[in-house]
C-alpha cells in the first residue's frame, strides 16, 4: 500500500480534496467524491464501474479497510488526523474516509439500452428531479429491485454528487445511468420492447393494484419532480399512466415522496419479472 502520512493541512497533495464541497468544480475536472467506509469498500471491491484515484483517510478508517486496500495498488492513500480532514473538506467526515474518482465517459443511451438482456426488465426514467436525496433514494430502490438502468433528463441533478451517492448506499455507483431527451427515447424503448408507464396522480390513471399487465415484462417507469410532477410532454410519451392510491381523508397528504413511490412501483414490477 502506498500510504502517505500528512500532518500539514496545506500540503499540495491534498488539493483535490479542497473541492469536496464544490460540485461544479469537480464536474469541470470530470471528478466526483465518495465518502464513507461502506461506499469506499464498494469502490474497492470491484462491484461498480468506478475506482478511486486516491483516498483520504484517518487511522481508524485505514485500519477498517485494510482487507480491500490491495485494490489501490500504487495509488496514493493520504493518512491524516481527523481535524485536518475536517479542515480540508469543510465539514465533519465522521467515518474518516473519502475518495476522489474519475467520472469516465458518459454512457451512451442506446448502448446502455441495447446491453439489457432479452426478457423481463425494469428501467426508471427521471424527469427534472432537483433533490439529491430523492435521486439517491431512487437509485437505492433501483439497486434493491434489480433495475436495469436509470435514464435522466438533462435537468436532473447529479447522481454522482456525494450526498446522492451516500443516500443511495452506493446504488448510484452500481446501477448504470445516462442522460437523454425523454421525447427522443420513446421510439428506441418501443423498439426494444419496453412499455413506458408514467406514475402520476391523474384522473385517468390506473390504480397500481389493478395494473398487473402494465407492469409485466419490459417496463420503463417514468417519474417527475416533487410538486410539478411529469410535464405534459413526458406524459404524452407514456403508453399508460399509473397511480398509487393514498388516503384522502382529513389531514392526509396530497402525494407520496417520489423515492417512496418509486420503491412501491419497482416492488410491483419485480413481483412480475
Amino acid at each position: 500500500m502506498n500510504v502517505i502520512p500528512i500532518d500539514n493541512p496545506n500540503d499540495p497533495q491534498l488539493q483535490a480534496y479542497r473541492a469536496t464541497r464544490d460540485a461544479d468544480l469537480l464536474r469541470e475536472q470530470n471528478l466526483f467524491m465518495a465518502e464513507g467506509r461502506f461506499i469506499v469498500r464498494l469502490l474497492l471491491g470491484g462491484g461498480c464501474r468506478y475506482s478511486p484515484n486516491s483516498l483520504l483517510v484517518t487511522q481508524p478508517a485505514l485500519d477498517s479497510l485494510t482487507d480491500v486496500l490491495g485494490a489501490m495498488s500504487d495509488k496514493p492513500i493520504y493518512l491524516v488526523p481527523q481535524e485536518i480532514m475536517n479542515g480540508i473538506t469543510g465539514f465533519n467526515i465522521h467515518r474518516g474516509c473519502i475518495a476522489v474518482c474519475d467520472r469516465g465517459p458518459n454512457l451512451d443511451a442506446e448502448k446502455l439500452l441495447r446491453s439489457i438482456p432479452p426478457g423481463p426488465a425494469t428501467l426508471c426514467i427521471l424527469e427534472d428531479l432537483a433533490n439529491h436525496d430523492n435521486v439517491g433514494g431512487i437509485f437505492r430502490n433501483a439497486a434493491a429491485f434489480g433495475c436495469a438502468g436509470v435514464l435522466l433528463s438533462e435537468s436532473c441533478c447529479d447522481p454522482l454528487y456525494r450526498k446522492a451517492i451516500r443516500v443511495s448506499m452506493g446504488g448510484c455507483l452500481t446501477v448504470p445511468f445516462t442522460r437523454l431527451r425523454i421525447d427522443s427515447t420513446r421510439q428506441m424503448l418501443h423498439a426494444l420492447g419496453f412499455r413506458i408507464v408514467a406514475l402520476a396522480l391523474r384522473d385517468n390513471a390506473v390504480n397500481i393494484s389493478d395494473a398487473a399487465e402494465l407492469l409485466r415484462g419490459r417496463v420503463a417507469l417514468m417519474l417527475g419532480a416533487e410538486g410539478p410532477g411529469l410535464t405534459d410532454e413526458a406524459l404524452a410519451a407514456a403508453d399508460a399512466v399509473v397511480r398509487i392510491p393514498i388516503n384522502r381523508g382529513p389531514g392526509a397528504v396530497d402525494s407520496l415522496n417520489v423515492a417512496v413511490a418509486t420503491g412501491i412501483a419497482l416492488h410491483q414490477c419485480s413481483r412480475r419479472l
